[in-house]
Formats: structure tokens, sequence, C-alpha cells
């Protein structure tokens, strides 16, 4: 796979680091979750759960090794040190000011490996006003004004559907890496990538932004429709919603000789800017129209002449769907204990190099063995971290029945149960 010479250490947690290195690894990289001794917040975060895994942490953790250190240990912070000077890159998303507090600074992992590559996600970034300020996927998305575009006409301000803001800061976290790893070739020196969540809200605005320069006024929520294009948004059938996207002017004009409707011929709406003038009156004729039929009937009729049209599907829907499956958009991985699990697949197909899901998440110090004997420790090194709680190890323990329980375990080797746990 194209970036199966690249080696990752992943100290981030919760979305939007682990959806960057999930990325990066479904490609081929080597990808080394470095977890605390109680592990990614999000094995707890369930349920539901999906077989040992909350369904959250499965969702953005395939493929990966998992070592837990305490990096609040000297020992703890010589074993991750180890771990660098083996690595092109390392990801983190602490609050700004944390790595520095550990002892981690980009200007310390350079010392041990001068070409180590460090992205960094935040809230609102690694300098500025805010800088120091916690931040959440929800607060990016109302601070960088996707809140106020979203939902309806005269309605309360909605998040999306999910965490836009995350992902899309993984995304860059990932382009950046690879923008790094590309320049390192040509200077053979590493550098420190600094994304936030704040940014990449505000980055998507485009052409929002771009309305906003030209007119001064602010945009505020218009449903599914368009500022910019009409008809291009959903509309009620008969037995639920579809979208169709009339962008072009042609399409109008072979929708409306189609569809026969003389007051829909008016000269006035012939074109996009008087369709977009006059989009309430031309709105009010079209709902009431889309209700004559169903989706498929819409479908069937827009796909005739070409125009882009769908469903408005329920995820079920999505999942199950004959294109998205020949896609490779799902897709089975192999466990031994568990068998065939489901996931998602990659969005970037490769035509010579395809990357791909290849192994379930890992869980809490899986690997922490095989990493520490391939850092040159003996066996009796490792156990001595495991039982002074410097790494937690899984080898030889039984395994989780359900990893959501991770958290209330101690740290160590003998993941004791605390007074009031139940038995597993």
């Amino acid at each position: 796979m194209p970036l199966r010479n690249v080696t990752i250490i992943d100290l981030s947690r919760l979305l939007s680091g682990p959806y960057a290195t999930m990325m990066l690894s479904d490609l081929g990289a080597e990808v080394i979750k470095v977890e605390s001794p109680s592990g990614d917040d999000t094995r707890s975060l369930g349920p539901p759960n999906y077989y040992d895994w909350s369904a959250y942490f499965y969702s953005v953790n395939r493929n990966k090794k998992s070592i837990s250190l305490d990096l609040k240990t000297d020992e703890g912070k010589e074993v991750f040190l180890k771990l660098v000077k083996t690595a092109d890159a390392v990801i983190e998303n602490f609050r700004p000011g944390t790595m520095e507090r550990l002892g981690l600074a980009y200007e310390d992992l350079k010392k041990v490996n001068p070409k180590i590559i460090l992205s960094s996600i935040s809230g609102f970034g690694q300098f500025g006003r805010d800088s120091q300020k916690p931040g959440y996927d929800v607060l990016a998305q109302a601070m960088g004004g996707l809140m106020s575009v979203t939902g309806e006409k005269g309605g309360a301000p909605l998040k999306a559907g999910y965490s836009f803001a995350d992902l899309g800061t993984g995304m860059w976290a990932a382009i950046g890496i690879l923008t790094a790893l590309w320049e390192r070739q040509q200077s053979g020196k590493g550098q420190w990538i600094d994304t936030a969540l704040l940014d990449t809200i505000v980055s998507w605005q485009t052409y929002l932004a771009s309305n906003y320069f030209a007119s001064g006024k602010d945009p505020g929520p218009i449903g599914t429709e368009h500022p910019n294009i009409v008809p291009y948004q959903a509309f009620e059938a008969a037995d639920g919603y579809f979208v169709v996207a009339i962008a072009r002017d042609y399409m109008w004009e072979l929708f409306v000789n189609k569809i026969g409707i003389e007051v829909l011929k008016d000269e006035k709406f012939r074109y996009n800017e008087g369709r977009v003038l006059h989009r309430e009156k031309l709105l009010t004729i079209l709902r009431d129209l889309f209700l004559e039929r169903t989706r498929n009937e819409w479908e069937i009729f827009f796909s005739e002449l070409k125009i882009p049209v769908g469903p408005v599907n329920q995820l079920s829907e999505v999942l199950n769907d004959e294109h998205v499956l020949q896609r490779g958009m799902v897709v089975d991985t192999n466990h031994d204990k568990h068998g065939k699990l489901k996931a998602l697949g990659l969005p970037l197909h490769l035509s010579r190099t395809p990357g791909q899901p290849r192994t379930a998440p890992p869980l809490l110090g899986e690997h922490s063995h095989l990493i520490l004997e391939n850092l040159g420790y003996s066996k009796s090194q490792i156990e001595s971290l495991i039982q002074r709680s410097i790494v937690v190890s899984d080898m030889n323990e039984q395994k989780f029945t359900n990893q959501k329980n991770v958290s209330d375990y101690k740290r160590g080797g003998a993941y004791e149960k605390k007074k009031n746990q139940s038995s597993l």
C-alpha cells in the first residue's frame, strides 16, 4: 500500500485525530496508538457496543496497534521518545501547552529525531486569543458560523447531524502530514503542523463568505435550499423526501418543457437570477407539484432528463444501497474471535496501490509487549514497567468481554476489579 513505510505515533483520542490516523492506516501506514492507562475516552462511550468495543471507538481505530503508557512518569516518557526515534510523525489533540508540560514539545521531539513531523489538533489553534480555550466540535460549529446557517428559516440554530469540525480537521491533519512528508523528501527536515476545529469550519464557509464580502449581509438558515441556486434542495413527494438540483438554466428549460405547466414558463423564472429573486413564489408552486408523485416517480422523471435527483435516505438505506456496496463503502473485515465485522470503506480509490481496512481496533495495551520488544526491552524490563503501572498490557490477561469497562480497571497487568464492580 502507498504508505507502507510510514510510521505514525498516535497520541490523539476522541474523534479528530483517530479519524486522521485511521485514514492514513487504511493507506498502509503503521499507526501505534499510545493511550493513557485508562485508555481513549471513547472506549467507554457506549452503548451501543459492537462486540468488544464501544461503537464510537470501533468507528475510527481500525488497523492500529495499542500501547498504554503513563507519560507523566520519566520511564513512560523514555519509552515514548524511543518510539519517536523510529517514527515519521506524531499526532496529538491535547489542549495547547499540554505537550510542553509533559516535556514532549516539538523542540523536545526534534532532539531525538530531527526529521519528526508533529501534527497538533486543537479547538482554536496553537496561537491566537482563544488558543487556550477548550474546544469541542459543537463549539466550532457554533463559533465558526455553521450553526447560524443550519436549520429551517426562522428556526433555532442547529448543529450538523454529525461532527463536521472533528472529521474535517482530521482530514486537514492527514493532508498536513502527507504534505510534510513530501516536503521532507526535499529538505530532509520535519515540521510542526497546527490545525484547529474553528479554522476548519471557517474555511468551509466558501461561497457564504464571499456572498457576505459582496453584500455585507449575514446569511441565515434556509433549510435545504441553496442561497445562489433555485431550485436546488429537498422537496416532499407523496411518500417521502427527495432532492433535485436544477443547477443550470438548460436543465430548467428541459424540466418546464416536459412538465407542461404554463405558470412555470413565466419569463421571470427562465434564468437562475430570476428564480433566486422570485424564490418564494416559485417554491410554493413546486412544493404543491411535487406532492403529486412518489419519490421513485420523480427520480425516473428527472433521471430521463439527466437532471441530478435522489432520495433523502435513512442510514439503513444508505448502508444497504447497491451502488454504495459496489463502491466498497461497506466492507467486511475478518476477526479471529468474531468472524466478519462490518466497517465503512475508504473513500479514496487508487488504481495501482489501493488502501483497505485490515484489522479491527485494538484492545487497550494489546500490543504493548510487541512494541516494547521491538524497541529492545527485555521481558523482565517489560514486566517491571507493567507491575509499576507505567505500562498497561493485555497480554496473558483475559480479554475484556466488553471494552467499555476498561476504565473501571486499575492500571497495571492485574486489572483488579474495583470493590463494587460486578464480575464481567
